[in-house]
């Protein structure tokens, strides 16, 4: 296949347009993940402290994730809006917003680290920390958050490679990464006795790594648009344009840092420490088995917005359905096999006898259901990668804000339910959500598409 077909999707079958960009960007997503995972794996196998530290690592991923979501604000805005200027052929335009998405990275990322710092160590104790936990939380969170700005830019700029077509580009940004996390993780916390703060030195060094790269790529003679000098200072329309387009998946981002918030006071409360490392180690499956749907949505998203910037409505909605029937067909299949063999994802990350114990319950009730999960990102990765701003922020507030945070905080008082009223606030919200997002999406996007 040409450089030309690759990068044109309005050529080509929709199916394989998705594939030929879902098999990398999921290895790439794989890849990231692993940024993370393997620090918690690592860190599981420390020795006599390492449920204690595993748990303070769980304790930040609401900071983790709100950096996340700085970054999503603005590589979640620009691409889609910069996928839909190429398809309809303005490259000027969707160089500009690249560059302007570029400098927002650069000043949200510098400010997070400033302000980060400053209130770390309440802002832990607020997220669940207790006197056990907490020094371990504080030393990851402080290395973390002074190379957050890495973070940042290689996930951002990366959505630029992936929307240009250049898959395997993105996944050779993340690998490069991951590579030397994978081997700066032993040395820093077996070798060098870092523990803690040698996982969050491994992932941030890594990171650079990854940033340079991507940098260099959307700078150099190989890619299709280029990063320009002229471009990086911010236009406030186009600015506004980002940012509001963004916002579906900051909040989304942001929301799920409010439900770890909420989750680890709930479990604090009710079951200490043992049930914050439970939810530690199910967020970390949950994001082993998210990664063919982040791969496929992510995929999709640059293929829908093209062909929409091109005025090719058939193809959009031929998008649409092999979306849905994909994402549909694999969480079916990820819930079955959770169901079936929970102690063995448990056991990636820890084996303490205690912990699987009361991990396996919740396992069960926490993943009921889960393919109603791929409704809800089928019908948010619609309403972004149109660019159609309030439908996406909405759904992205309701799920998680609306339906699953009060019920969160709610559920554990009634009837007895305890911790297990935390765990099944997460299958209510596929369900409300799931069905209220893609119903609409439906309603408002896909028969209007045909019409």
């Amino acid at each position: 296949m040409s450089a030309k077909t690759d990068t044109d999707f309005s050529q080509g079958s929709i199916s394989s347009n998705i594939i030929r960009l879902a098999v990398p960007m999921t290895l790439a997503q794989l890849v990231n993940v692993l940024y993370n995972i393997v620090d918690r794996i690592y860190i599981g196998r420390i020795g006599a402290d390492a449920t204690q530290a595993l748990t303070g690592l769980g304790v930040c991923f609401p900071i983790i994730t709100m950096v996340i979501a700085f970054a999503n604000l603005i590589g979640m805005g620009g691409a889609p809006l910069f996928s839909i200027q190429r398809g309809a052929g303005h490259d000027k335009e969707a160089e500009a917003i690249m560059g302007n998405c570029l400098t927002l990275l650069l000043c949200f990322g510098l400010g997070l680290t400033a302000v980060g710092l400053a209130v770390r160590r309440p802002l832990l104790l607020a997220l669940g920390a207790s006197r056990i936990t907490l020094p371990y939380a504080m030393s990851y969170i402080t290395v973390y958050l002074i190379g957050n700005v890495f973070v940042m830019l290689s996930l951002g700029l990366n959505s630029f490679i992936n929307a240009q077509g250049f898959a395997r580009t993105g996944m050779l940004t993340v690998m490069i990464g991951a590579a030397l996390n994978l081997i700066l993780d032993p040395i820093f916390i077996f070798v060098l006795h870092m523990g803690v703060r040698g996982a969050a030195l491994a992932t941030i060094l890594s990171q650079f790594a990854a940033a340079l790269w991507t940098f260099r790529f959307l700078t150099g003679p190989h890619t299709l648009l280029r990063l320009r000098r002229k471009h990086l200072r911010p236009q406030a329309a186009r600015v506004r344009q980002i940012l509001t387009l963004g916002l579906a998946g900051f909040t989304m981002n942001v929301t799920n840092s409010l439900v770890q918030i909420a989750c680890n006071s709930s479990l604090q409360y009710f079951g200490g420490d043992l049930y914050v490392g439970v939810m530690t180690v199910l967020n970390s499956v949950r994001e082993i088995i998210m990664l063919p749907i982040a791969g496929i949505s992510s995929s999709a998203q640059p293929v829908i917005s093209f062909n929409y910037g091109a005025a090719l409505p058939r193809r959009v909605r031929q998008a649409i359905r092999f979306l849905s029937a994909t994402l549909i067909v694999y969480s079916l299949a990820v819930w079955g096999i959770i169901s079936l063999f929970p102690h063995f994802f448990i056991h990636i990350f820890n084996t303490d006898p205690v912990l699987t114990a009361a991990g396996v319950p919740a396992m069960h009730v926490y993943y009921f259901g889960f393919f109603l999960m791929a409704l809800q990102f089928s019908g948010q990765t619609v309403f972004t990668a149109l660019g159609k701003s309030r439908q996406a922020i909405f759904f992205s507030i309701f799920r998680k804000g609306i339906v699953v945070i009060p019920l969160t905080l709610l559920l554990p008082h009634i009837a007895g339910l305890g911790v297990f009223g935390v765990f099944v606030a997460e299958p209510i919200s596929n369900l409300l959500g799931g069905a209220a997002c893609f119903t609409t999406m439906y309603l408002t996007v896909y028969r209007r598409l045909e019409q």
